[in-house]
């Protein structure tokens, strides 16, 4: 089942993200401020790979630019170190992720422009998907190839379509999870359509409290 729902895209859940948005929240100036979410419940759903027969550019694309759907605008539960704990209803199907941006970020060749990335643990409770780990890049990745995820000495292959990344092999995620929560960094590394090479650090600090925060919220 979990195969089948990583393996297709959702009319909701699939709208592309509006990196350059945030929530509309406003806090004291000496309070923490939020990571700022997309304005769309982001789309953890891995799409599904090309058929062998296909041209690169006949697989499967995200669908095209909509506007968010009621109950689609994040909500911020709480801070949490480096990561945000959110939650959208887009299609009236409650969705939960925590949330974080790189701590450092590297382009070789160096200062190459790119949109921002975030990096989700997302849950979606009416399709009984608990902590999938999903990453929006800030570009285009380079096609068919995979990104990396380094973390305590074990690499983990991602998936990429678009400007998006999913854990490739599904069995390998609650063992990724588990070492997430445990603290420290990690480390994606991927490359764009035009070859930049990027390298992004991810501070896993406050994740476990957040994860903690989205499973009260979507159990």
């Amino acid at each position: 089942m979990r195969f089948v729902l990583r393996s297709t895209l959702g009319s909701i859940l699939g709208m592309p993200l509006l990196l350059a948005a945030s929530l509309a929240l406003t806090a004291p100036a000496d309070a923490q401020q939020p990571t700022p979410a997309p304005a769309t419940a982001p789309k953890p759903k891995r799409p599904p790979k090309p058929k062998p027969e296909q041209k690169p550019d006949q697989a499967a694309a995200p669908a095209a630019p909509a506007a968010a759907a009621e109950g689609a605008q994040p909500a911020l539960l709480g801070m949490f170190g480096d990561w945000g704990a959110y939650t959208a209803s887009p299609g009236g199907k409650k969705v939960c992720f925590a949330l974080a941006k790189p701590s450092k970020s590297e382009t070789t060749p160096p200062n190459r422009a790119r949109d921002p990335a975030f990096l989700f643990v997302s849950s979606r409770p009416a399709e009984k998907v608990k902590d999938e780990v999903s990453l929006i890049i800030g570009y285009g990745f380079k096609a068919n190839t995979d990104a990396t995820l380094e973390l305590g000495g074990a690499s983990y292959a991602m998936y990429t379509q678009s400007d998006g990344a999913w854990v490739k092999n599904a069995a390998e995620e609650a063992k990724l999870v588990d070492a997430m929560r445990k603290g420290g960094d990690l480390t994606i590394k991927g490359t764009s359509a035009r070859g930049t090479g990027t390298l992004d650090v991810f501070s896993l600090k406050g994740l476990a409290q957040a994860l903690d925060k989205v499973g009260e919220e979507c159990r």
